[in-house]
């Protein structure tokens, strides 16, 4: 029973990040038929974290009322900023590209984002390269191969690739003439808008990502509510964005239908309870471990895709995707292997600290004549001594 558990214990970070990348799939799948039934982006977006605020402040009220810290100017600029980063600018580039393209290359082209962050954490001086180690030219190899398969996925669409089972859905819709050379123009013009929507998206993606390191050095144990009044001040700006660009009021309604599935799904799932599991995961994993399933998102997206929406795949796409992927990894083993030497320059300026003789304490003694500290110092030493086998093989310097 105990090994059991212990298999189940294991087990649970890998169990919960694969079920978040199918709630991810499931909220591109689901947003992509609303998005095709007329829904506005705009509007999905402030239902979406209208939602997402309602769902997450209560939790943020309960568990972490108690020392608040105090909202000055900057301090609400950095949610101000990041309101406007992550739910209006990032929410509605990636709707309207994922609207113009399709969700398997919308999930590809999110695959970007690690390496983005590396590039933007290098511009705000916030990560340092050295270029003669190992573990900094994968992570700029891997960015230079991601953006190489970004640009071949703009660049060049390709022939369409037929699935076994979607092959008769393309064949039955197959006689054309001139009007469909245009409508292919079209689409064409389409797909290029919908890649610089999704690569711009991206961008103030990892921007988010870049501001949001600053401001939890403010809110480092006041999290859920940085997110519910990020969520809160993103739905203010959305709206304010929505007057601006919609300007017929029948695109707020909503009723029982997908619209109201998508609005709610994302800001429940996507934007809530994604939330709170990824942060458990990156606590006992890290932050590289949670994001290296990225890629299973797109390869369920793409069953599902094209199973629900006969969502046709072209060549440059998965020539393009393979390429990110590869470029992801690259750029994830080298952040591991970074993650790894830091620990292990930690713990070896530690280890001399704590094994260190105190020749103060040494010669002290209490009323028996007994040397309390040396043995205390014994102790120690040799408490560390049994653990130092761990770290007898240290990371050769590259």
């Amino acid at each position: 029973m105990k090994s059991g558990g212990s298999f189940f214990n294991t087990c649970k970070p890998y169990i919960a990040m694969i079920s978040l990348q199918f709630g991810y799939a499931g909220m591109n799948i689901i947003t992509k038929i609303s998005l095709n039934g007329g829904m506005s982006h705009y509007v999905l977006v402030v239902y979406r974290h209208a939602i997402a605020t309602a769902v997450i402040a209560p939790f943020a009220f309960f568990f972490e009322r108690k020392q608040q810290p105090k909202i000055t100017f900057p301090v609400f600029m950095q949610i101000f900023i990041l309101g406007l980063l992550g739910p209006v600018i990032d929410q509605n580039f990636y709707y309207a590209g994922l609207k113009l393209t399709s969700p398997t290359f919308s999930c590809a082209m999110s695959n970007m984002l690690p390496a983005m962050t590396f590039v933007m954490a290098i511009i705000f001086r916030m990560e340092k390269v050295n270029i003669k180690k190992v573990i900094y030219q994968a992570k700029v190899a891997g960015t230079v191969v991601t953006v190489a398969g970004a640009m071949l996925m703009t660049l060049y669409k390709g022939p369409l690739v037929e699935m076994a089972w979607t092959a008769h859905r393309h064949s039955t819709s197959g006689s054309s003439s001139s009007s469909d050379d245009t409508s292919k123009d079209s689409s064409d013009r389409d797909w290029f808008i919908g890649c610089i929507l999704l690569i711009i998206a991206t961008l103030a993606w990892a921007s988010l990502f870049i501001l949001q390191k600053a401001a939890l050095k403010t809110y480092s144990n006041h999290q859920l509510s940085l997110t519910s009044m990020v969520c809160g001040m993103g739905t203010l700006q959305a709206i304010a964005v929505t007057f601006v660009m919609e300007h017929d009021p029948s695109v707020w309604t909503i009723g029982w239908d997908m619209n109201l599935l998508a609005a709610a799904y994302a800001g429940i799932v996507t934007s809530s309870i994604s939330y709170y599991v990824q942060g458990l995961v990156m606590k006992t994993k890290g932050p590289v471990f949670a994001t290296a399933f990225s890629p299973l998102m797109m390869i369920i997206v793409a069953v599902m895709g094209s199973f629900i929406l006969a969502e046709k795949i072209y060549l440059g796409g998965m020539i393009g995707s393979a390429i990110i992927v590869v470029g992801l990894y690259s750029v994830l083993w080298g952040k591991y292997k970074e993650d790894q030497e830091n620990k292990h320059k930690l713990l070896l300026e530690e280890i001399p600290e704590v094994i260190k003789p105190n020749n103060h304490s040494t010669t002290t003694n209490n009323n028996n004549g007994i040397n309390v500290a040396g043995n205390i110092e014994e102790e120690k030493a040799a408490a560390v001594a049994i653990d130092l086998p761990i770290f007898t093989a240290p990371i050769k310097p590259t």
